[in-house]
């Protein structure tokens, strides 16, 4: 398996663009996206656990019964949520995109990222949909990945190239996600693509199982949107044998799409609101997975932790505090803490206490862009992977006028 260029464009028989059509008042910035497939698609979806959804999630859910569909339509701009005509205007941009593309309304997936609370326009969408299918490129997908984007200020994107039973293979995806990003799915808006041929039910359980060790395994701030969505299309171009159950090729399946994941929770985590540090926190040690995970959630997610790590300040107390109240059964008198970045590694916790460390030398460490906080809980095999930022005073100079 090797990572390759593309994006959602790498695997075969997809295209995608993405324009401005109006929604957002910066007109340099695109605000319509489009990923299209030349065939019909098995379809997977997971979404947001807030109760409060957006009324574009509730169309795609309904869309997407029948493990289909053939298109991804997105807005930015706005969400699209708690507006008594969204379910109609969501509807509509879906109706609007399949006719504009000569396919079932129910192969067209949904989804807005935005304001929420404000009425959307159709008017834009429709408006803006014959310069969209004028420019789906099936080998760059750079303008739709810039017309997800909100408050992001890096393009996220992945792929991979990988054989099933000696079937070259692709599979990529692009994302978006900044800030109201919190653990348990969804945490952002993700579109995935790939050319393998698998059925909707493997496919859903493939997605619904790797969350778990990617997207439910990132904070930014402890908010959890109304609209996140993770979708994944699968057209069969590559030409393998349609995977059907949980064997050796539905294994390489996996190991492909949680390559692609977690690099784009890598980029989603670095890419926090006013984040200037990628923050990751490896547990290991742990006596069970689940222990592992609520450890290095609980770590990633301390706001103290996240002020300490813009300061380059090594205090490690702050780390012991998190696991103390994250309810996981640990033994404090077994963890080591240690920091690690390219500037090396030190040990600054060791059987639950504090060690002799070079302060000088743990500030070098943590003046670099990406931190790793590892945690060994001495109490088993167990590990599990984490992903964080540091909490800056931009963050709050960005939430404080979002709206306005």
């Amino acid at each position: 398996m090797k990572y390759i260029k593309g994006g959602v464009c790498a695997s075969k028989g997809f295209s995608s663009s993405g324009v401005h059509c109006g929604i957002r008042k910066n007109k340099d910035k695109n605000d319509l996206s489009l990923i299209y497939s030349s065939v019909e698609c098995t379809a997977a979806c997971v979404y947001t656990t807030n109760l409060v959804k957006g009324a574009p999630l509730l169309v795609t859910k309904e869309h997407i019964k029948d493990g289909k569909a053939q298109a991804i339509i997105c807005n930015s701009g706005n969400a699209n949520t708690c507006n008594a005509d969204g379910a109609e205007v969501a509807k509509e941009m879906s109706e609007l995109c399949a006719e504009a593309l000569n396919i079932k309304t129910d192969d067209v997936v949904v989804a807005s990222t935005g304001v929420i609370g404000q009425p959307l326009d159709i008017e834009p969408i429709k408006n803006g949909l014959p310069d969209l299918i004028e420019q789906l490129d099936d080998n760059d997908c750079t303008q739709a990945a810039l017309g997800i984007m909100t408050t992001d200020t890096v393009l996220k994107e992945a792929a991979v190239e990988f054989e099933i039973e000696g079937v070259t293979c692709h599979l990529g995806g692009i994302a978006k996600g900044s800030g109201m990003i919190h653990p348990n799915m969804a945490t952002m808006l993700v579109f995935i693509t790939t050319d393998v041929a698998i059925s909707s039910e493997m496919l859903q359980f493939a997605l619904s199982s790797d969350i778990k060790n990617s997207f439910n395994m990132v904070s930014i701030d402890g908010d959890t949107s109304t609209n996140d969505m993770v979708c994944v299309l699968a057209n069969a171009e590559a030409g393998n044998k349609v995977i059907n159950n949980n064997g050796e090729a539905f294994k390489a399946f996996m190991k492909a799409l949680n390559s692609v994941t977690v690099a784009l929770c890598k980029k989603i985590a670095a890419d926090g609101e006013g984040a200037t540090k990628l923050i990751e926190c490896y547990t290991y040690g742990a006596e069970t997975e689940m222990t592992a995970k609520t450890v290095a959630k609980s770590v990633i997610c301390s706001n103290l932790l996240k002020a300490a790590m813009f300061g380059a300040d090594a205090n490690w107390g702050r780390v012991l505090c998190a696991i103390g109240y994250s309810k996981a059964e640990v033994d404090v008198t077994k963890i080591d803490v240690s920091f690690k970045s390219r500037n090396g590694e030190i040990l600054v916790c060791k059987d639950g206490s504090g060690v002799d460390f070079s302060e000088e030398k743990a500030k070098e460490i943590l003046l670099e862009d990406e931190i790793d906080i590892l945690v060994n809980l001495n109490s088993g095999s167990e590990s599990a992977w984490a992903w964080g930022c540091d909490l800056t005073y931009d963050y709050v100079k960005i939430n404080g006028d979002y709206r306005t």
